[in-house]
């Protein structure tokens, strides 16, 4: 399934990192091994001024892109002429099946074909029974040019687009902001800072409060058919723990929550952990990362780790020389997204509509 294939991407996509971003060695990056709670963060990954001008340039290359030919699909509705043949003209919808009847020809296949494909498909057909036909297709109403928002939205689902469809046009399709109620009070719950944009298995470098909030139109792109627009949830009160543990899960942060408390309630690091784990704080689109020695805590040379709301905790399966080699390690998989998009708990006891 489309969608099921999307998540995979989206996976790390939610991380926020992109794969030509973050190219600094690890060893660049200081480990945490803190004596009080301040020296414990000791230095953070982030965007340079190379990375901003990269998803610039990147940004105004999807602007200039030309809009991809329109390809008939099942549940178009189109107008097919033939000159100086009226009885041969009919308005119909494409089948499920691509399919369209005509005389003479019987079931036709235009489905996957441009407007001057299945024209030509038809002229062809007809030759044998009309003196030089000259066919034409109009589109009346597009089903198939579609794209999917998904996560804190109010309606998600999937939206028919059009070449002036933009990020911001889309958001509002979807109702903009879900909400729920806290105190008595109606409060959005989308968290526009680490929602994501995929294309054809490409994270766009959009950011959402830019594109929706502040009107930049060079964050604000055109939707293409089948793009997946990730609303995310506020997750402020959550903590992930994902990668070589057994069991990765998403559950509430609770106040004095430390690394090792954490890694035993996910039954602990494989045998194939590396020496290390990463946490990922302080946002997912401009992330922090940070290198934790657990064999030092272990052996007592450092304290525990306190962990803050919000963080991604993941455990590496093998050595990871640089970031770009972190974010291609965690790419292929669907783990994260999934941790993410799903509802917190704790050892099976989901609480997250307590508030």
């Amino acid at each position: 399934m489309r969608i099921s294939a999307i998540c995979c991407v989206a996976a790390a996509a939610l991380l926020g990192c992109y794969t030509d971003r973050l190219t600094t060695s690890y060893d660049d990056v200081f480990e945490i091994s803190s004596e009080d709670e301040e020296s414990a963060v000791i230095d953070e990954s982030g965007r340079t001024a190379e990375d901003e001008a990269r998803i610039r340039k990147r940004l105004m290359e999807l602007e200039m892109e030309e809009e991809p030919a329109y390809h008939m699909n099942a549940g178009d509705q189109i107008e097919i002429r033939v000159y100086d043949h009226p009885d041969l003209g009919m308005k119909t919808r494409i089948g499920p099946d691509g399919m369209v009847g005509i005389a003479f020809m019987g079931q036709v296949k235009l489905s996957g074909q441009t407007i001057a494909q299945g024209a030509e498909s038809i002229r062809e057909g007809l030759a044998p029974y009309v003196k030089n036909p000259v066919v034409s297709i109009t589109i009346i109403d597009v089903q198939s040019e579609t794209a999917t928002i998904a996560g804190a939205c109010a309606r998600p689902g999937v939206y028919g687009v059009s070449n002036a469809t933009r990020l911001a046009d889309f958001y509002a399709m979807a109702g903009s902001s879900a909400e729920r109620l806290f105190n008595g009070v109606e409060v959005d719950v989308a968290d526009l800072e680490h929602s994501i944009f995929v294309r054809n298995g490409e994270l766009l470098p959009v950011d959402f409060i830019k594109a929706i909030s502040k009107g930049d139109a060079l964050h604000n792109i055109r939707v293409r058919k089948g793009d997946y627009v990730f609303i995310a949830q506020r997750m402020e009160a959550s903590v992930i723990i994902c990668g070589e543990v057994k069991n990765p899960h998403k559950r509430l942060f609770e106040g004095g929550m430390g690394l090792l408390e954490t890694l035993t309630a996910a039954g602990w690091m494989k045998d194939t952990h590396w020496s290390h784990v990463i946490i990922i704080r302080d946002g997912l689109s401009h992330p922090k990362l940070y290198k934790v020695d657990v064999d030092g805590i272990l052996a007592g040379k450092c304290r525990n780790v306190p962990l803050k709301a919000g963080d991604i905790i993941y455990v590496p399966k093998d050595d990871l020389s640089e970031y770009n080699v972190f974010v291609n390690k965690l790419m292929p998989s669907a783990q994260l997204f999934n941790l993410i998009a799903g509802r917190a708990n704790t050892f099976g006891m989901d609480r997250n509509n307590k508030d």
